[in-house]
């Protein structure tokens, strides 16, 4: 079988905080279409890592392309033009804001929003509402048509998982090509992760050009959904394969359980 094209290729990013090293000389891929576990104990760099690709960060070295072209030192905006979109591992929704709100702000650099525009192109005004409305829809029925119908509802109302998919639609409201997840799970029950892990399998078979990289501790999550795994420690790549290859790995486990595993 053919491997997938690279969408993501990294080479050598190394970002430093003072005298500490957070990623060191990280090489790695990430294959068009694929769903990539990053895994790592708290402090390895995985966020880190998603932190500079998206720009929020600063690398000190190396180089980080998508299809082909040199994105490490963009600005935040510009990667999203790129077509990379995130959620975070704390919620950034604004809750007495309304879903359609809360989704829409995910695309507000495609939107327009002009004065002109917004108070004397009326119609054209309606227009795009309304593709955004269909949208919305669109994106959140992929996850639960009942949440689908409470659109104009505050977040503040509704249920954690509930919120985690309001997340992932605003992530994906710009059709991105790479799709970054950080801890969707986190603060959710073992039965709600489970439920989320579905929908974003289910988002996968929808969206089939869509490429994910997922930041998870949770192993059953990770065992379940990815294709492939890349493990950090201390800032480097320590191993990377399958989940079964990666947890038979002696350095791997020596990095979760400590030496005496």
């Amino acid at each position: 079988m053919q491997a997938a094209p690279v969408l993501v290729e990294v080479d050598g990013v190394t970002v430093r905080f003072g005298g500490v090293t957070a990623l060191d000389q990280l090489k790695m891929q990430v294959h068009a279409g694929e769903i990539l576990g990053l895994l790592g104990p708290n402090g390895s760099g995985k966020t880190t890592f998603f932190n500079v690709l998206t720009g929020i960060y600063r690398a000190s070295a190396g180089s980080i392309r998508l299809d082909g072209r040199d994105i490490l030192g963009q600005t935040p905006q510009q990667v999203y033009r790129s077509g990379v979109a995130r959620t975070f591992q704390r919620s950034r929704l604004s809750l007495p804001l309304t879903v359609f709100d809360n989704i829409v702000i995910g695309d507000y650099q495609h939107m327009q929003h002009g004065l002109v525009f917004n108070l004397f192109r009326r119609r054209a005004f309606r227009a795009e509402y309304d593709r955004y409305v269909e949208k919305a829809r669109a994106l959140l029925d992929i996850f639960s048509p009942p949440l689908a119908q409470r659109l104009f509802e505050p977040v503040e109302s509704f249920s954690m998982i509930d919120r985690r998919r309001i997340e992932v639609c605003r992530a994906l409201v710009s059709q991105p090509r790479l799709l970054l997840l950080d801890e969707p799970s986190a603060g959710m029950t073992h039965d709600e992760t489970d439920e989320l892990m579905q929908d974003i399998m289910q988002v996968r078979t929808r969206l089939g050009n869509l490429t994910i990289v997922l930041i998870e501790h949770e192993m059953h999550v990770i065992e379940r959904i990815t294709d492939r795994c890349v493990v950090l420690n201390y800032g480097k790549k320590i191993a990377e394969g399958t989940y079964a290859q990666i947890t038979a790995d002696p350095e791997v486990q020596s990095a979760y359980l400590g030496e005496a595993a």
